[in-house]
């Protein structure tokens, strides 16, 4: 249980508190910051249970694929699908660049100059250290969900005592005063900061991802998924509210690594400083980690069901992992820093629309399948023995719509061209895909086994 806890926890609790909190002050205030987060939060824990009921009622690797396929059919499991992995490979590339950006905190890794992308100077000495941790975390991965697991507990189990060191130095040398103005730019900055949400919580949703994997019974996996999203949300709220005792609103918003910084003032020292870069190193690796291994099994998934090449079906023949899948995301993630580390916020960017069409289509799949198939069997259901589960369904659907609508341009938080065209891209290749999914596959509990022979009618060549 506490296994797979730490790989959800860890996928959302990656390295963008450590930079941004001092933005989402400076946007919001610190209580609005905090309340935009609480409100975020809960908007993701509606969606959570969304995915507690499926991941206990499905569970299988590759968790949108098999909700939607069931629900909507094929085309629409692919978008989903396509999605949630284009947004996991996009923050697996941030983490990769994450990295030795949190490490320069400490040492110098400006070294062999390489060349400059995007007004960002790239060393060697910069990119190898998010290169070869990738390798590592690739091999990692190779080995297995029980070693990968282990490993996140250890870094998860680090991450928050240094969160609880933080608090200390909050309540005993933190200054009220320093967190005026409590509230900013109204429901501007309300907003600003409500569009980092599903950036800031994608990756409870790694746990079913590895559904098949863990040793669990279903109805408790599908709790967990719910009970990791509380405890990121309290995680991000506790790091707004102590930063914004130990730094002024001017203070957090020319500092780089304002929780670095924070930690360094309430303790007085640089080392503390230091040693919350190393709690930030902590998150990168946790959310690289889990975020990687769940867009392996995705991609293991689709590949399995017909809709990517084969060869991305491939399981490792000792450790039963998707061994090809996970050799592309630790080639992406390798090459990742070689482009510096401005570009590559535009692909973040970029990905965040691409988690909430995921989310939106599995909601809209809980809705389905609850009017559809309501005697399916569902070891968790929410919402009790009557239509809880169905409002449930739906507001998490309209929540997901809304979060989507944020990123529109015209609206208060709404992204720029760069991520956008990046967006379109991702679509443009997962059109070439798209088309080759044979079509006349009825939604049901038999759709993947159906497409299978439709697909190794068309592709002979594909036959296992």
């Amino acid at each position: 249980m506490w296994t797979t806890l730490t790989l959800g926890v860890g996928a959302m609790v990656g390295f963008g508190w450590v930079t941004l909190v001092g933005n989402w002050i400076t946007e919001a205030g610190a209580f609005g910051a905090a309340t935009a987060m609480l409100v975020g939060g809960l908007m993701m824990a509606v969606v959570a249970l969304v995915y507690s009921e499926l991941v206990a009622a499905i569970p299988k690797a590759g968790g949108e694929h098999n909700y939607i396929l069931r629900a909507m059919g094929p085309r629409w499991s692919f978008i989903g699908s396509w999605g949630i992995t284009g947004g996991y490979a996009t923050v697996v590339a941030f983490e990769a660049v994450a990295l030795p950006t949190a490490v320069q905190y400490v040492l110098p890794l400006d070294q062999i100059h390489l060349w400059t992308v995007s007004d960002s100077e790239v060393y060697l000495s910069w990119a190898l250290v998010g290169a070869v941790t990738a390798v590592i975390i690739t091999i990692i991965n190779i080995l297995g969900v029980k070693i990968a697991g282990s490993f996140q507990m250890f870094v998860v189990i680090f991450l928050f005592a240094i969160g609880a060191l933080q608090i200390f130095g909050s309540l005993t040398n933190g200054e009220p005063a320093k967190m005026e103005p409590l509230f900013t730019n109204g429901m501007t900055g309300f907003f600003a900061v409500l569009v980092v949400v599903p950036f800031m919580f994608v990756g409870f949703d790694v746990i079913p991802q590895t559904a098949e994997e863990v040793n669990l019974p279903p109805r408790k996996t599908g709790r967990i998924s719910f009970i990791s999203v509380l405890i990121a949300a309290a995680w991000y709220i506790m790091i707004i509210l102590t930063v914004s005792s130990a730094l002024d609103e001017g203070q957090a918003s020319e500092s780089a690594l304002p929780a670095a910084d924070a930690m360094a003032n309430l303790f007085g020292s640089a080392f503390f400083g230091n040693l919350m870069v190393a709690a930030g190193i902590a998150g990168i690796v946790t959310s690289w980690n889990s975020l990687q291994m769940g867009a392996s099994r995705l991609m293991y998934s689709l590949a399995h069901g017909g809709m990517l090449p084969k060869w991305l079906g491939k399981l490792h023949p000792k450790f039963g992992t998707p061994v090809n899948a996970l050799l592309v995301l630790g080639a992406v993630a390798t090459a990742a820093p070689f482009f510096g580390d401005k570009a590559l916020g535009w692909i973040v960017d970029g990905g965040s629309p691409m988690i909430v069409i995921a989310y939106l289509l599995v909601s809209i799949s809980f809705v389905i399948l609850r009017i559809r198939e309501p005697k399916m069997d569902r070891p968790l259901r929410i919402g009790g023995k009557g239509n809880g589960g169905l409002i449930i369904g739906i507001l998490s659907a309209a929540i997901t719509a809304f979060l989507f609508a944020l990123y529109l341009p015209g609206m208060p938080a709404g992204l720029g061209a760069e991520p956008w065209i990046i967006f379109g891209v991702w679509w443009l290749v997962g059109a070439i895909f798209f088309f080759g999914i044979p079509g006349g596959v009825k939604p049901g509990p038999k759709a993947e086994k159906h497409l299978l022979i439709k697909v190794y009618e068309k592709y002979p060549h594909r036959k296992p």
